[in-house]
């Protein structure tokens, strides 16, 4: 006498024939490209350690190089500046003061699994002479996204800073 009978083990057998064939086509149904996030936060800390060095030259276009097309900018006090454009005319105004510097330190990187999105976070400072003549010194921080391009460079796309004074 058998403890299984056919016909019992038969829905069985076609229950575990289909889920192999399911499991086989399911690397077939998703592809996933394996990203080294670690590799590109670092790559990410660079750019924006780049960026500071190239703000110092006071060149607004080299500054707004790193922003994508599309961009948002977030001065602190400012209406948002949507577009390279409208980020460029803001550093502009920046870059134009007198005695302008400012500089900034990466703090965190990160990059997104998927490898196309990540964010930089830091701090900044900055100084100018004030229109009485003294010069204004500023501490703050600041948070970037940044979105890599299909041409597999990273840009700038949403871009915030605002001071630490009270």
């Amino acid at each position: 006498m058998r403890r299984f009978p056919i016909r019992r083990a038969l829905p069985l057998s076609i229950l575990a024939l289909a889920s192999l064939f399911a499991l086989a086509l399911l690397p077939s149904a998703r592809s996933v490209t394996v990203t080294d996030v670690g590799a590109d936060a670092k790559l990410l800390a660079k750019l924006d350690d780049d960026w500071s060095k190239v703000a110092a030259t006071k060149d607004a276009d080299k500054v707004a190089a790193f922003y994508a097309d599309d961009a948002v900018a977030y001065p602190p006090n400012e209406p948002v500046a949507n577009g390279r454009e409208a980020a460029k005319k803001v550093w502009a105004t920046y870059l134009g003061l007198p005695d302008f510097a400012i500089s900034w330190k990466t703090v965190h990187a990160e990059v997104a699994a998927s490898g196309d999105i990540g964010f930089t976070a830091g701090t900044y400072e900055l100084s100018f002479k004030g229109p009485d003549g003294k010069k204004v010194a500023e501490k703050g921080k600041y948070l970037c996204t940044w979105k890599k391009q299909k041409d597999g460079n990273w840009k700038a796309v949403h871009d915030m800073w605002n001071s630490d004074a009270k």
